[in-house]
């Protein structure tokens, strides 16, 4: 596995690995619009994407972030496929966008935990250093 900086020719393949994430939940594979432009939607905005890439140059997982006032940042689309979790993706992602905004200069990482299908996220999360500071919401002193 590789962990890269977006890049636009990844798109389609990005898109068809979260709606697939998505679908193997139950929800119904719906895209958020922010993936669709992920340039403009966070890289022309200064904050950052990225794709994990397996041995094949496929889309694998994939996390983001928007900076926020007061130096915290919120995660964003953190997506693993789904026949490739609990193989230590989503924590390398989480991982590498964790270094980035602390050599960036941001203090702490939020992220919303998304509806009760989402039950994956508030195991993961706390194992990783997360707590909850309102429903729903968890962060993380970087």
């Amino acid at each position: 596995m590789t962990i890269i900086g977006y890049q636009d020719r990844y798109r389609d393949d990005m898109i068809f690995m979260v709606l697939e994430a998505k679908d193997a939940l139950g929800r119904v594979p719906r895209l958020n619009e922010d993936l669709l432009d992920v340039l403009g939607q966070y890289l022309q905005r200064g904050d950052r994407f990225w794709l994990a890439l397996d041995g094949e140059d496929r889309v694998i997982g994939c996390i983001g972030y928007h900076g926020q006032d007061g130096g915290t940042a919120r995660l964003h689309r953190l997506y693993v496929k789904c026949d490739r979790k609990r193989q230590g993706i989503g924590t390398a992602l989480l991982e590498t966008a964790e270094r980035h905004l602390k050599a960036a200069g941001f203090r702490c990482a939020t992220v919303h935990l998304g509806g009760p299908e989402y039950w994956e996220s508030r195991i993961f999360y706390p194992r990783r250093g997360y707590s909850e500071y309102a429903p729903g919401y968890m962060a993380k002193d970087l």
